[in-house]
């Protein structure tokens, strides 16, 4: 391994089928008012609301709703937020949902208190916090941003189709998160597969930077091979226990900055999905599987020895006979094969993608900070034709 780092995760998790129960044991930890976060209602509809408002007023906590949190969440939406949380000087921000629930929690916890507009000091600047920050945890229904154990906020402003993702340090990281396995089973089919290519999306890039010999790369391949093992079975049998277990607790290591230690690792695929994201709506992980096999077809003759690697140990590529550029596109080609199984998009115009829009999310990359290989604008532009 390269370089020298430092590694902190301050993130305390409670994991299995009893999880929710350990809320007991974190809400005293902080004061008596709440602000409860969520989306559209979901939660309600499983029960999961009821219990943990009752888990909240059993601990005598005030509760302050704030619900209606969008999958792709808005600035408006955080101004309304950060309002909530600042106006009722609540103590602990508590998000009860996916991906997008928790990064809208964390956005909220640094903007309550920010004399500035956030959205120009965090996500047009990308500067860092120097306000009062008040405490997220998480109860997480659905797996694959990693987001409840790790400083991600992305946010998105639809009047300018921006679609920017902040990444915080420790301070801002959960302080808790609930992770039962079986609060993911009523996901839908399109967003469960949805989050299983965002998990690998965030183990790619971060695998493919670098040529040393590191061992994060050995935990990724593992990490790759039980994520495509899990997504088979779940994807025919979602309340599969073990699948949907192995698949979250995948979904939490790979983007915890565990697996990032010593690597440069390459953002770019999440930075052209957010800009088609911010042009489109749609959703984090298909806009990543849309633009995936051909972004990574235009770097592999930068990094052909890591796609051989990948080709053998996570998709047992057999290389007799085969050089090495056909060994590196057998495996792109046995991803391709799993990703149409899996019934991912795999083309940007079916979300709503259009000729005319590729300049503008070229820009719309650019303006973000996030690739290793830095393909300029005319090569995002045939990256996304190829696409189309």
């Amino acid at each position: 391994m390269l370089g020298n780092f430092s590694y902190c995760n301050p993130t305390r998790l409670h994991f299995g089928r009893d999880a929710l129960d350990r809320l007991n044991e974190e809400l005293p930890r902080f004061g008596s008012r709440v602000q409860l976060v969520y989306g559209g209602g979901s939660i309600k509809r499983t029960g999961l609301y009821d219990q943990v408002v009752s888990i909240l007023e059993s601990n005598g906590k005030e509760v302050f709703e704030d619900a209606g949190v969008m999958p792709n969440p808005t600035v408006e939406k955080l101004y309304e937020g950060s309002r909530t949380a600042r106006e009722n000087e609540v103590d602990l921000i508590l998000a009860v949902g996916g991906g997008s629930v928790c990064d809208y929690a964390k956005a909220v916890s640094v903007s309550a208190y920010c004399n500035e507009d956030p959205w120009e000091k965090y996500y047009l600047r990308f500067e860092e916090p120097d306000c009062a920050i008040v405490p997220v945890g998480c109860v997480l229904t659905m797996a694959g941003t990693g987001s409840e154990m790790n400083g991600g906020a992305v946010i998105t402003n639809p009047e300018t189709k921006q679609k920017i993702g902040h990444v915080f340090g420790t301070e801002v990281f959960p302080k808790f998160s609930i992770l039962n396995p079986e609060l993911t089973y009523t996901v839908p089919h399109y967003q469960m597969v949805a989050g299983i290519f965002d998990v690998m999306s965030h183990i790619m890039e971060q695998y493919f930077s670098g040529t040393d010999d590191n061992t994060s790369d050995y935990i990724m391949e593992g990490l790759m091979r039980s994520l495509v093992h899990s997504s088979r079975i779940a994807a025919e049998n979602p309340e599969d226990y073990e699948a949907r277990s192995n698949i979250m607790w995948s979904a939490t290591w790979a983007l915890n900055t565990f697996v990032a230690m010593g690597k440069s690792t390459d953002w770019m695929v999440h930075m052209i999905g957010q800009a088609v994201g911010g042009f489109t709506d749609a959703t984090h992980g298909m806009t990543l599987s849309a633009v995936s096999v051909p972004y990574y077809r235009h770097i592999m003759p930068y990094g052909l020895p890591k796609f051989v690697r990948f080709a053998q140990a996570v998709w047992e590529v057999d290389s007799s006979g085969k050089t090495d550029e056909e060994t590196a596109q057998a495996g792109l080609a046995a991803m391709e094969a799993w990703m149409r199984e899996m019934g991912l998009e795999m083309s940007v115009s079916e979300l709503g993608v259009t000729e005319g829009m590729l300049a503008g999310i070229a820009d719309a990359t650019l303006a973000m900070d996030g690739g290793y290989h830095a393909p300029d604008h005319d090569e995002i532009v045939a990256i996304l034709r190829e696409s189309l």
